[in-house]
């Protein structure tokens, strides 16, 4: 037998508001049993579970998010996130378009922003 991941969880201060902000990062929705003020909340549809403990993030993530816009470029994307709340972390833009940037979500876990695929084909 095998066995397969259920879900990716993260520690934070806050499980409901770092879940809401990726809520939006990804367009997925809370689980619909999951209210401000509980211990675990999930994002079903990309099996992210946000969990309280009561320690602050200290060192850098060893697992991270590399994220690929759908539906806009790289660059749109980092500013839609940015607006969520996402900080710059590092930039790792070329002038010809490659590259990645990294972000911060609130609680300072970093993930990576790439190009979207039709930036990938030109």
């Amino acid at each position: 037998m095998t066995s397969l991941i259920r879900h990716t969880t993260i520690d934070s201060h806050d499980a409901h508001t770092l879940a809401v902000f990726w809520s939006q990062v990804l367009g997925q929705p809370l689980h619909e049993d999951d209210e401000p003020g509980d211990p675990e909340i999930l994002i079903e549809g990309a099996g992210i579970l946000f969990v309280t403990v009561p320690e602050a993030k200290s060192l850098k993530n060893r697992v991270h998010f590399d994220i690929q816009p759908q539906d806009r470029t790289r660059d749109e994307e980092v500013e839609r996130l940015l607006a969520l709340g996402a900080t710059l972390a590092a930039d790792h833009r070329n002038p010809d378009g490659t590259g990645w940037a990294t972000l911060q979500d609130p609680e300072g876990n970093e993930f990576c922003v790439e190009r979207s695929a039709a930036e990938r084909k030109s």
